[in-house]
């Protein structure tokens, strides 16, 4: 495959549309439109996965996402500042959205891509252990969120319910948590 040219649709922020044109395998003349955070930095994003020492539980956030018209089950997550390391943004985005603050950190993925026909929009997985009192006084006006503590039995009812939507990222984890009581 060849790109030869990158041309930028939309002009907003934090995400915008590239048509991508290029050659296919057989030299054919093609194009891909796909949403970019255009960021020099890798990865774009941090996700954390936080486990929860005194209470022995997973923390989830409930949260609304336009898109999805509704709830998805998730993890903390945010873009990483300029100037900020993967770890500080988790810091910061687990305060933010469940007011815990971050003791350990046990694991950090490289950049990964979680839906590359779609984006080029990377994140890093934050495995965190964490303490306080979950709260959302610090969401920001366009967060609704509701912070869950799960144990590994309640996350394997979570998985079975037909009526909860998942971030994908989320299922994987709560799936390994539900069968062998480990994050990771």
């Amino acid at each position: 495959m060849d790109i030869y040219e990158k041309e930028k649709i939309t002009d907003f922020p934090h995400l915008n549309l590239i048509r991508a044109r290029y050659k296919d395998t057989a030299g054919a003349d093609k194009s891909w439109l796909y949403a970019s955070r255009q960021s020099t930095a890798r990865p774009d994003a941090v996700v954390v996965v936080p486990f929860h020492q005194q209470e022995n539980r997973l923390v989830v956030i409930k949260e609304f996402r336009v898109p999805l018209g509704g709830f998805q089950y998730g993890f903390p997550a945010g873009l990483v500042d300029p100037g900020e390391s993967v770890v500080q943004a988790g810091r910061r985005e687990l305060y933010e959205e469940t007011g815990l603050t971050v003791v350990n950190v046990i694991k950090q993925s490289p950049a990964i891509f979680s839906s590359s026909g779609l984006t080029d929009e990377s994140i890093s997985l934050l495995y965190v252990d964490c303490e306080g009192s979950a709260n959302t006084e610090y969401n920001e006006a366009s967060e609704l969120i509701e912070v869950k503590m799960l144990s590994p039995d309640q996350a394997a009812d979570c998985l079975c319910q037909d009526n909860i939507l998942f971030d994908v990222k989320t299922w994987i984890v709560l799936d390994r948590f539900a069968a062998t009581g480990k994050m990771v």
